[in-house]
């Protein structure tokens, strides 16, 4: 390639490895839902103006987008050559000339304006009309860009289009590849199977009631895979929300959308399939549940939009989003839940609600709030009083419900299930203790499910219930 000819790089899916279009959306979304909705449906069809008024909502902040290394690296090496780097991009002029401007490229840019759409012929004019047929290196990523291409100098492919590179080399255009694929295993990583075992909350009203029947027990499990379904779809937009949050986190700024690893637009189809799967399921299990897959997806899409961001609403919302697993468990075998039962789980989890948040705020490293949340270190002392108020109340109301007629028929050595609410006790406080002093997991229910200690206690509690119940007498038996 000729050492003085400009290098034009076009920024989403090249210099960027995301698409700031649809990083506008969800910026957008995350700030103002209506107002994203109602510019989408007004400019739709006018894809400049609705680049603009997007940009306008989201504030994008350029300076945190991930770049993709090896296109800067070019970009860095031609400045060194004394070559002028250029971003010619579809999306909107202001943030690809506050791109530029970020990483010390040239301060002139070719981008879209709510006047005209400059994309595929339209950026090769306006390139050839600035430099010239010829007159300039170009790298993109699709095959939109062969028309830039075509009436450039030498080409940079960006990605795997063997087709093109082939029709280029044909030109006798010079073609350098710069490999860019994502993993499915970082899809994956998206979708946080880890956090599927909170799904074993399922379990419990079959647990608590003793139908541990084959049929019951695979129908829960049918249930426990819709769960994890609308769970991964849900952890997807919220990632897809928390972009520039995560981006600001000292851990968070690695997961698959934050850095690029994955695109956008990957994230928004993995959504639709994962909620395909997790309503299909639920119809076939039963419209009830169906019911509460379709509440817990609804809650959990508020939570991500605007709910976690309020301080205790966010964390009610999380008890209760645990609370409607129990009841989709019940729902699923349509086995009778005890009013007991869900008044015991919603404290537990507002408790292990505060805890989630007590380890983010002690593990922060300033005073300031959260980015993306209502609380700061200064909260701790009342996050752990809530939480500890949310400890009582279970081991409370899990005394209690041994006074009921359902649990006298259930559990006929009563004393025994005052004597299972001491481990009961002794995990929520160390729950507390270890969100308290940041030993925690920053999601309590997956380091619950790890904890040696911890797991002994419920295992523990579980054994002297079975004990009360009779039921190892019956299995023995």
């Amino acid at each position: 390639m000729p050492s003085k000819k400009p290098l034009v790089l076009d920024v989403d899916g090249t210099f960027l490895r995301t698409d700031m279009l649809y990083e506008c959306f969800w910026g957008g979304l995350g700030k103002d839902p209506l107002g994203v909705l109602r510019t989408c449906a007004a400019h739709l069809s006018q894809r400049q103006v609705l680049k603009r008024e997007l940009a306008g909502i989201a504030q994008l902040r350029t300076d945190l987008l991930p770049v993709n290394a090896e296109v800067a690296s070019l970009a860095e090496s031609a400045q060194v050559d004394g070559r002028e780097v250029v971003l010619a991009s579809a999306s909107d002029l202001a943030l690809v000339e506050s791109l530029a401007n970020h990483h010390g490229l040239s301060p002139r840019a070719f981008a879209s304006t709510p006047e005209r759409n400059l994309k595929g012929a339209a950026k090769a004019d306006a390139l050839v009309e600035a430099y010239g047929e010829g007159g300039f290196d170009y790298a993109g990523n699709e095959t939109v860009d062969r028309a830039i291409w075509e009436r450039a100098d030498g080409a940079v492919i960006v990605g795997d289009l063997p087709a093109t590179e082939r029709e280029l080399i044909t030109l006798g255009r010079s073609v350098t590849v710069v490999p860019d694929r994502w993993r499915k295993r970082d899809l994956m990583r998206a979708l946080r199977p880890h956090q599927w075992v909170k799904n074993v909350l399922l379990l419990v009203p079959l647990i608590s009631a003793h139908a541990l029947d084959l049929g019951s027990l695979l129908m829960v499990l049918l249930g426990m895979v819709a769960f994890s379904a609308a769970a991964s779809s849900i952890y997807v937009i919220n990632d897809l929300l928390d972009l520039e949050a995560d981006r600001l986190h000292a851990t968070k700024h690695r997961r698959p959308f934050a850095s690029g690893a994955v695109p956008i637009r990957v994230g928004m189809l993995a959504f639709l399939a994962l909620s395909i799967i997790a309503l299909g399921l639920g119809a076939l299990i039963g419209w009830k549940f169906l019911a509460i897959v379709a509440v817990y997806m609804g809650l959990s899409l508020a939570y991500s939009l605007r709910l976690k961001r309020l301080r205790w609403v966010d964390i009610a919302t999380l008890a209760s989003l645990y609370t409607l697993r129990v009841i989709a468990g019940a729902m699923a075998v349509d086995v009778y839940v005890s009013g007991y039962l869900l008044v015991f789980i919603f404290p537990t989890f507002l408790c292990l609600g505060c805890v989630k948040r007590l380890t983010e705020v002690t593990l922060a490293v300033g005073d300031e709030r959260l980015p993306g949340r209502g609380y700061g270190r200064l909260d701790r002392g009342d996050l752990l009083n809530v939480a500890s108020l949310g400890a009582f109340s279970s081991v409370f109301i899990f005394i209690l419900y041994s006074f009921t007629e359902q649990a006298l028929s259930l559990y006929p050595t009563q004393w025994l299930v005052w004597v299972a609410a001491v481990p009961l006790a002794l995990w929520l406080i160390r729950m507390v203790r270890l969100g308290y002093t940041g030993k925690q997991d920053y999601d309590p229910i997956v380091f619950a499910m790890r904890d040696k200690h911890g797991l002994g206690l419920i295992m523990t509690m579980l054994a002297i219930l079975f004990v009360a119940a009779g039921l190892w007498h019956q299995w023995i038996a």
